[in-house]
């Protein structure tokens, strides 16, 4: 499918449900108090009949803040499930030694680690997200990994595989129009456009020298006028979704968010809890509830007011049958810390297991001793195994896009490059401690199950080859269990 047609809705029509849904997920990630008031305005009422917290679009007094409070517990999710995948980098690897230092070099120099760590936050927030490699030869001498939000992109699938891509955004105006630059993706070439229009029309194509963020891009076009050639065959954008299937749109190729519709409520749930435990702690700030005797007038139209630092009043003249007639009243409620504490408390727990993460992960039950990562891994298996599943969603578009990175520096900035599709070794996102480890090395050991050179290897994971072969070197060496000439090996046979 070519750049769209002049006077198109958008965005496109058939994303409308898909859209609607990430602006869902949007608002509890964002956590945004206009964006949740937004979204639930129109449906209020929750599936059980209850009505939303976020749902009442409260409009306060001036001078009144709105005193609905919202847990970030979305956000937290999102940020967990990024960290259980990508907290430590991953391994990049390739078999032709000039290609692994250039490919050292690139994710080094161009943040490849925290892009994807990035990426991982959103794609679990709003159900996937999208991997884009592109070139600006004026702002590195090197490709660039960049990632896309869902919402910004009109994806065509074929057999659940993503074949073309367009992405879009918003550029600055200073007036009713709005213009949208598209960036589509097809193998062997990307294709800008820019068009102006209006906030649900896309309007006429006009030149990128139109506007001033994208009329660099002017240049960089082919002979038809709107397209780069890339030189290779393979696209240069990836889809990664969260984890499948879309339990709302089943057999969609699309991805699913971790808030999937059941957390919704608990989320409301939770913010429903937490204001009223706050409301709590409002109503029970102690109140003086004076006599008017007690009260110094400011004059006509000034009000009255009482100094509760005053240590004498004067006498007041009250009849003695009116017994506590003159007496200040504490006024104090009680404040329900235990109900509104436990009712948060299961909520949470629900979420974060509706969500497919173990309540260890969040720090839950955790009464602070020290364990091992055996411990942990027990603790936290529902967390790993949900860890698993959303590493096979992420491993081949990863490992394709680095490809694309290679063809295209070879192409564009290092032709002496032999390029490759990598390996992609997701790092431990629990770090075994020394003395947990010494002890397993010490059992295996033992056993005469290991050799050193494998002991070498497994308590430094980070150290290459050569490093590894040296340290195993120098143990052999000091145990005396290596000659330390070469040429007297023949010796001893």
């Amino acid at each position: 499918m070519p750049l769209p047609d002049n006077g198109v809705t958008w965005p496109p029509p058939q994303l409308a449900k898909h859209y609607a849904e990430i602006k869902v997920d949007d608002a509890w990630y964002s956590g945004d108090h206009a964006k949740l008031t937004t979204v639930y305005r129109d449906s209020p009422v929750r599936r059980d009949g209850r009505r939303r917290l976020w749902g009442r679009d409260r409009q306060p007094r001036p001078n009144v803040r709105d005193q609905r409070l919202h847990i970030p517990l979305a956000g937290d999710i999102a940020s967990a499930s990024a960290d259980l995948l990508f907290a430590e980098p991953p391994e990049l690897t390739v078999t032709d030694a000039g290609t692994q230092d250039r490919l050292d070099e690139l994710a080094e120099s161009d943040g490849i680690a925290n892009t994807l760590l990035e990426a991982a936050e959103v794609a679990a927030a709003l159900g996937s997200v999208y991997l884009r490699v592109t070139w600006d030869r004026s702002l590195a001498d090197r490709p660039l990994l960049t990632s896309v939000h869902p919402d910004a992109a009109v994806p065509e699938f074929r057999w659940g595989r993503l074949s073309a891509v367009t992405f879009w955004r918003e550029l600055t105006s200073t007036s009713a129009t709005v213009w949208r630059h598209l960036e589509r993706h097809e193998p062997g070439r990307i294709l800008h456009a820019l068009y102006e229009g209006s906030a649900d029309n896309l309007g006429v194509r006009v030149p990128l020298t139109e506007h001033v963020e994208v009329a660099d891009l002017a240049v960089s076009l082919g002979s038809d006028g709107d397209a780069i050639e890339t030189g290779i065959e393979q696209l240069t954008a990836a889809y990664c979704p969260n984890i499948r299937p879309n339990r709302k749109n089943r057999g969609s190729a699309f991805g699913r968010s971790d808030y999937a519709a059941p957390i919704y409520d608990l989320l409301d749930a939770l913010d429903t809890t937490w204001t009223s435990w706050i409301r709590d702690l409002r109503l029970a700030r102690a109140r003086l509830l004076v006599p008017d005797g007690y009260l110094r007038d400011h004059g006509p139209g000034q009000g009255a007011s009482f100094d509760d630092d005053r240590e004498i009043f004067q006498l007041l003249n009250i009849p003695p049958t009116e017994q506590g007639g003159g007496q200040i009243t504490l006024s104090q409620f009680a404040i329900r810390v235990e109900e509104h504490e436990r009712s948060a408390s299961a909520i949470t727990r629900q979420a974060v297991q509706s969500a497919g993460y173990s309540v260890a992960t969040f720090g839950l039950g955790d009464q602070g001793t020290a364990v091992t990562a055996t411990e942990v891994r027990a603790r936290e298996r529902r967390s790993m195994t949900t860890r698993g599943k959303k590493v096979r969603y992420w491993s081949p578009p990863v490992a394709d896009m680095l490809h694309v990175m290679l063809l295209l520096d070879r192409r564009f900035f290092t032709p002496r490059i032999v390029p490759e599709r990598p390996t992609v070794a997701f790092g431990d996102s629990i770090t075994e401690d020394a003395s947990s480890l010494a002890q397993t090395l010490s059992l295996l050991q033992q056993a005469q199950a290991v050799s050193v050179l494998t002991k070498v290897r497994m308590l430094h994971p980070d150290w290459d080859s050569v490093a590894v072969q040296e340290e195993t070197d120098r143990i052999l060496l000091e145990s005396g269990a290596a000659v330390p000439d070469p040429m007297q090996a023949g010796t001893l046979l």
